[in-house]
């Protein structure tokens, strides 16, 4: 198993306390590798919170590929932090040329995009960059999105965060999620670690799931072109989070009904259980299968927690007002938010979503026997 550790907070954070937390843990987890996401982010980048953040890792020629590539379709680096590493890396951790977070500015002729038409583009230069580092193995592109950064290594998460100096003033967070393991049912790849991130849609998974291959089969079916990649089975996570909102209208109470939906006698008296009943039908494909414990952030910087049918995964959220934290074990907690009033803590079951709001006030809960919050 893995461990997962994420937090939100009113004041940016290091991202040291993440992986600390993870430390902490290190019983449950393998010291095997890291995923690091950052998003409400502080220091110089508070100040340019629509500016696409690139992150990765290159290699000097990858380097050179990809200031030419970005020149030549009109993005200027707006702000960047370039991590040069000393020449001996922690054990079991790959020699890296450069770890990258640039800001760019917009092309002059995106002016005046919509939305839509932004976040599109924005998705298929990421696509292309990656398509570009695994032709010649030179770069490995994680984000391309405003006010996100991610990053991703092979080793024990606090080696690897002290060979790259994680704890420099300039790089804070507000939200910040943390996973302490490299995927171990496929080859170690770095696409395989999570976090993983789709416009502005990110998910963490401590567990299997073994309805991936029907899951892939239905998302890659939608003609979508972030659909894609699936080094990792809890990749599907992130996307059917995505489809759920973002193609099917609906909202974050509505994803548990459809990775884990009610038996059908549940459903017969649940006040939507005309929706219900053929939401379970249209998206049969996207159930889960498997012990697991989801982490998630959605764009409005909420974070929450879901659990499987059988709750075989463990995890806990807790906090105060203006700091709240997800953890796969309470000892997680106590390293992060000590002074929290402990008998508030919730364990959700198999039927609840834990949702801690941009507000960071409190932790909501919503059972799947509500009614959904259907938009008007």
């Amino acid at each position: 198993m893995c461990r997962l550790f994420a937090i939100t907070s009113e004041e940016p954070l290091s991202p040291m306390i993440a992986l600390e937390a993870l430390d902490v843990m290190r019983e449950g987890h393998d010291g095997s590798g890291v995923g690091l996401f950052l998003r409400d982010l502080g220091g110089p980048f508070d100040d340019m919170k629509d500016a696409p953040i690139l992150s990765g890792i290159f290699t000097e020629e990858g380097l050179k590929r990809l200031d030419a590539f970005m020149m030549d379709i009109g993005f200027m680096t707006k702000h960047k932090i370039t991590i040069k590493v000393p020449k001996s890396p922690p054990p079991g951790t790959p020699k890296r040329d450069i770890y990258l977070i640039r800001a760019y500015e917009y092309p002059e002729e995106w002016d005046g995009l919509n939305q839509m038409e932004l976040q599109q583009r924005l998705l298929g230069i990421r696509l292309q960059l990656r398509e570009m580092g695994e032709e010649r193995q030179d770069m490995i592109v994680f984000s391309f999105w405003p006010d996100v950064v991610m990053i991703k290594e092979i080793g024990d998460p606090l080696r690897v965060a002290r060979h790259l100096s994680l704890d420099r003033k300039e790089l804070c967070a507000r939200v910040m999620m943390a996973q302490g393991r490299q995927n171990t049912n496929y080859a170690i790849n770095l696409y395989a670690c999570h976090p993983f991130f789709i416009e502005g849609f990110a998910s963490m998974t401590n567990g299997e799931n073994t309805a991936f291959i029907p899951i892939r089969e239905f998302l890659r079916s939608r003609g979508f072109a972030g659909y894609t990649g699936y080094q990792s089975d809890s990749e599907v996570f992130t996307h059917i989070l995505h489809y759920t909102i973002r193609y099917l209208g609906l909202g974050l109470d509505a994803y548990k009904h459809i990775i884990t939906p009610l038996q059908d006698s549940a459903i017969a008296s649940h006040p939507n259980r005309e929706l219900l009943t053929g939401l379970k039908h249209a998206c049969r494909s996207l159930i889960i299968d498997g012990p697991n414990c989801v982490i998630g952030c959605l764009p409005d910087h909420s974070l929450f927690m879901v659990q499987d049918r059988k709750k075989l995964r463990p995890g806990v959220v807790g906090g105060r007002p203006g700091r709240f934290a997800f953890s796969s074990e309470v000892c997680g907690l106590d390293f992060a938010i000590p002074d929290r009033d402990k008998s508030k803590d919730f364990q959700p079951m198999h039927l609840d979503t834990a949702v801690v709001g941009p507000e960071r006030k409190e932790v909501t809960l919503c059972r799947q026997t509500a009614p959904l919050r259907l938009p008007a």
